[in-house]
């Protein structure tokens, strides 16, 4: 059996990422999670393990609205690199605007979730998500 991916985590909010350990928590997960505070950090992270593919993540939670390069140039670089197109990327935002949905689909976002304001049920759509991602879907090698 393979050894579990890590999880990157795009997130610049310190209590919205302790939301998210919380929920992989819950949810059983046993994948280590890695944070990137911002676009360009998780495209360096990203490129750095680009050359083994056993080095890349399992899953990409991308927040759209980080500094230093935000989370839309990370998915456009990420969705246009031969070597990262395939990663699941689920993005998780508080943008609830009609043309950062399009722009994410269009770019080859594999999901796009509006984070809740209150934090029980930010809580439940990341678990939902981690269950569905990590337990449910068949992703690839």
């Amino acid at each position: 059996m393979t050894r579990a991916r890590h999880i990157l985590v795009v997130e610049d909010s310190d209590e919205d990422f302790a939301t998210v350990l919380d929920a992989a928590r819950r949810a059983g997960m046993t994948n280590e999670i890695r944070r990137a505070t911002s676009g360009d950090e998780c495209l360096r992270l990203l490129h750095e393990s680009a050359p083994s593919q056993d080095a890349l993540p399992g899953l990409v939670l991308l927040d759209l609205n980080t500094p230093r390069g935000d989370g839309r140039d990370a998915l456009r670089e990420i969705k246009q690199d031969d070597r990262l197109r395939a990663l699941p990327l689920v993005v998780l935002t508080t943008s609830a605007n009609p043309r950062d949905l399009h722009f994410c689909y269009a770019s080859g976002a594999n999901a796009y979730h509006v984070k809740p304001v209150q934090y029980r049920e930010h809580l439940k759509i990341l678990e939902h998500i981690f269950t569905y991602w990590l337990k449910n879907a068949v992703l690839p090698n």
